[in-house]
């Protein structure tokens, strides 16, 4: 469904007299596929362009060694007296010489009035201002379901002159290892499914496992982003019975019963409250129960020296969190990236937050936003508006029961019988303490139970908890501070 709306949008562009367009894209061929589509449904011939053969008609003409030159290809299109689209790859970088860029003006105020087109491809591609006013940018979208099923089906049949791969898929199987795909370029996903049939001639369920590491590889390759496979169950949250309420009723928004009522699918959810308290837990958990990848952005990621780059980075991590849709979409720490302040960045951050909020308003992808701040007082009032997010809540420190859930938890992931403690007696002397101070006390007094190589006491547990200064004390004011403002503004996940 991609390729088929990307075909109508480039038909349409050229059709209604737009004379250049850029395709930022590390897909090649997939372009390349896109325009023989897109010159067939208009009936024009396609000529393609490199630095290394110059111009040739396709499918079967010489290259032209003659016009191998950025300028002299310009000049030899504006002496052909037909109307085509013109394939030109890598082009923009030399549109930095002056003569260049002038020549390729004068060529697109001329196909202005024709239906001729420069289609311009590339990867991080830049165009001088005065030649990008002639340009129009299209964003091609990631393969969709039916082309990934095509991309599937190519790899199998390239494959059984060799190997006679054998398929063992049902129907369900085969939409989760689509689930897999999704998200990767066609030639990633090409040679994924190439590589885990080649190991041992098979394509089956248990190969999905295989394509989601390959996924999260690609992922993290980029730096953007980080990928939680939605079977990651390493993760349990004590505690939040209001917040998991709340949960369990948006939840239904990515029903087909919702959708049927023309509900849109919750937006997402902003955590605000003291440091260690569960808020990046939750997260995670949310993610493992809704039975979504969970990919993590990390704000500070997004900033670059260069003009442009940091709103374009905001932009390619929204695009990849959509093209993985339906999933839940983590910025953690969101006040370090989006926080209110002056113009020392040159404006980027404002740029890249009026991005976010764009997104936000305009947004029709299922993706579910779980924004974490530890200062919510630092970000800027537009975020915090009713309609940005579905609700916010506030994470206090957790109460006596929840610290007792807590300590059992850390003690049973390991290996410990909580059973054979006294989590009342370890409750009533963590008063005050964070999750991650608890679970920091629990691991200290393991490793004193490994070097005096006793068994694990309660009595260790509270030796590390008595020599432990927590942030509500260490930092008193500024937590008091915090949950009084937060705490009467925002919806408690208690």
């Amino acid at each position: 469904m991609a390729l088929q709306t990307s075909i109508h949008d480039i038909k349409t562009l050229i059709l209604s007299f737009h004379p250049a367009i850029a395709i930022d894209t590390v897909e090649e061929e997939r372009v390349e596929s896109l325009v023989d589509a897109v010159a067939g449904e208009v009936g024009l011939p396609i000529f393609e362009w490199t630095l290394t053969r110059g111009l040739v008609r396709k499918p079967d003409g010489q290259p032209n060694r003659s016009t191998c030159g950025a300028i002299e290809v310009l000049g030899h299109i504006q002496s052909l007296r037909l109307e085509a689209v013109f394939l030109l790859k890598d082009f923009a970088r030399h549109l930095e010489d002056p003569a260049v860029c002038r020549a390729f003006r004068d060529l697109a105020q001329a196909f202005a009035h024709t239906h001729s087109a420069l289609i311009v491809t590339g990867a991080g591609h830049e165009f001088p201002k005065d030649a990008d006013h002639h340009v129009v940018h299209y964003q091609v979208a990631l393969p969709g379901r039916d082309e990934l099923r095509g991309v599937v089906s190519s790899v199998l049949s390239s494959l059984r002159t060799r190997t006679r791969p054998q398929v063992d898929l049902s129907p369900a199987d085969f939409e989760r290892l689509l689930d897999a795909l999704t998200g990767m370029t066609a030639n990633q996903a090409r040679q994924a499914v190439a590589g885990v049939v080649l190991k041992d001639s098979r394509l089956s369920a248990v190969d999905v496992a295989a394509l989601q590491d390959r996924k999260a590889a690609e992922i993290s390759r980029d730096g953007l982003l980080e990928y939680f496979p939605a079977e990651d169950s390493r993760f349990e949250l004590g505690g939040f019975e209001r917040l998991r309420q709340w949960l369990a009723r948006a939840r239904l928004g990515f029903s087909e019963q919702a959708k049927a009522l023309n509900l849109d699918p919750p937006s997402g959810i902003l955590l605000a409250g003291v440091q260690g308290c569960g808020k990046s837990l939750a997260a995670k958990c949310i993610a493992r129960e809704w039975n979504m990848p969970l990919l993590k952005l990390d704000a500070g990621r997004l900033y670059d020296k260069y003009m442009g780059e940091s709103e374009k980075n905001m932009r390619r991590a929204i695009d990849m969190a959509e093209s993985m849709s339906p999933c839940v979409l983590w910025i953690d720490e969101i006040e370090k990236g989006f926080a209110q302040g002056g113009d020392q960045d040159g404006g980027a951050s404002q740029r890249v937050f009026a991005s976010l909020l764009t997104w936000l308003q305009e947004k029709t992808k299922p993706v579910f936003l779980i924004a974490t701040a530890n200062d919510v007082f630092r970000l800027p009032p537009e975020l915090l508006r009713k309609g940005r997010f579905d609700e916010i809540f506030f994470v206090d420190l957790p109460a006596s029961d929840e610290r007792e859930a807590i300590f059992s938890i850390h003690l049973r992931h390991r290996k410990q019988e909580p059973a054979c403690f006294d989590l009342s007696a370890l409750a009533a002397a963590s008063d005050g303490y964070s999750g991650a101070e608890i679970e920091q006390a629990v691991i200290s007094a393991l490793y004193r139970s490994l070097h005096e190589q006793k068994p694990l006491e309660g009595a260790m547990i509270l030796h590390e908890l008595a020599e432990t200064v927590p942030l509500s004390h260490s930092r008193r004011e500024d937590v008091e501070r915090l949950r009084e403002l937060a705490g009467e503004r925002f919806v408690p996940v208690r």
